[in-house]
């Protein structure tokens, strides 16, 4: 199959990826004339979209951000999700809202495979999956019972046009992807839009009478209460969350139980680890909303806290939640991208009476952590940059297990 890929960030690299490794040809374009990364063995333009390339294609995979452009009405009959069928046959189980959306789906997943069901799970390249085209392409090739899928709340007007959703669940709404939304109004706006006449699964924290009533059905959740590997209060809203959806879905109660005891925690989020007898927690936070559940259950002596890109201001609000609880020690480390200056900027309008220490190299943070967890009883690792705070929890795990 020839297949165009127009646009070429995380989800348009990954898409790439996922048609070459099955031998389809792919001529890919992107609008830009520099991108961070330039795809390989494949029909490439940059600076432009070759509309007589993208004409002879079989397929066209457009970049969700692409969603209200001449390209999408130009070649809506040929999306890739529209001349593929397969994901449309299963169940599916869309989850969304600002934070605790990897661990939330993954739990459905987990427990609908605990109860004999055949589950794909993905979502959107950005949040750590392979993409949106994986998930099209893999159900196109097996047969699936349920598909759960993780949506960014950017991309909520791609999942409608390329899933048929049988029910939403929203985690929770907080400041994320500001620049993207404009404010949070507009945020609630888009997501009753997304969730006007369908199931859903919403926080009982959200008091928005728009957002509730939009849903066909509308069911909240609370803390789960049965046993849990997974840590924090936080965790056991996601999985209150989940286990609503699994009962939405006629799961029977001893198999939802019995399944997210066994749950285990996602790589990047949050877990805790002992260290020379002291409590370390590293995870991906790089949100306002997200540390602020960390912290709201703990202070920490150390923080280190990974940075956010240069184009994401609004992120650096994760230092006023930092500012609230402030730590004796406050290390800053290239997360995203190496922006300390931008962070160390914004750390000086809130005179944090921490002691701040700046790292090059995130690979020396677990070495730190050590030190530090001979002196001090609680260090937090977190902030932006999660696949460097993945390999800081692979090195953790690694210098706790020899204790």
């Amino acid at each position: 199959m020839r297949v165009a890929v127009l646009g070429l960030g995380a989800e348009g690299l990954r898409a790439v990826e996922s048609l070459k490794r099955r031998g389809h040809s792919v001529y890919a374009s992107d609008i830009r004339r520099e991108i961070p990364a330039k795809p390989e063995g494949v029909d490439l333009d940059l600076g432009f979209h070759d509309t007589e390339k993208i004409e002879a294609a079989d397929a066209v995979v457009i970049s969700p951000s692409m969603i209200k452009t001449e390209f999408m009405e130009r070649f809506r009959d040929k999306l890739l999700c529209r001349v593929l069928e397969g994901h449309r046959k299963p169940k599916t189980i869309v989850v969304t809202g600002t934070n605790g959306k990897t661990t939330t789906a993954t739990m459905i997943a987990h427990v609908l495979e605990c109860a004999g069901e055949r589950v794909l799970l993905g979502g959107n390249a950005g949040g750590g999956f392979e993409g949106y085209t994986e998930l099209f392409l893999r159900a196109s090739e097996e047969e699936f019972d349920y598909l759960v899928v993780e949506v960014c709340d950017m991309t909520l007007e791609f999942a409608s046009e390329c899933f048929d959703i049988d029910l939403v669940v929203l985690t929770n709404l907080g400041e994320d992807h500001m620049d993207f939304h404009g404010s949070m109004e507009n945020y609630r706006r888009t997501m009753a839009e997304f969730l006007k006449g369908r199931d859903a699964v919403i926080s009982p924290s959200e008091s928005d009478r728009e957002l509730r009533e939009a849903p066909r059905l509308l069911r909240t959740y609370s803390e789960y209460t049965g046993p849990l590997r997974v840590e924090g209060g936080f965790n056991r809203l996601n999985a209150g969350a989940a286990s609503e959806a699994l009962r939405y879905l006629g799961v029977p109660e001893d198999i939802i139980r019995e399944g997210l005891a066994g749950f285990e925690p996602v790589r990047g989020r949050i877990r805790s680890f002992i260290i020379n007898g002291a409590s370390v927690v590293a995870g991906k936070t790089d949100n306002p909303h997200a540390l602020r559940a960390v912290l709201s259950e703990s202070d920490f002596d150390v923080m280190f806290i990974g940075t956010p890109r240069r184009t994401e201001e609004w992120r650096l609000h994760i230092l006023d939640e930092v500012a609230e609880s402030p730590p004796e020690v406050l290390v800053i480390f290239p997360g995203l991208e190496d922006t300390v200056d931008m962070v160390l900027e914004y750390l000086e309008g809130l005179e944090i009476p921490s002691e701040v220490i700046t790292v090059d190299d995130p690979d020396e943070i677990p070495g730190m952590v050590l030190e530090f967890s001979r002196k001090y009883r609680r260090v937090f690792v977190g902030g932006n940059g999660q696949d460097r705070i993945i390999r800081v929890q692979e090195k953790l795990e690694e210098i706790s297990s020899c204790e």
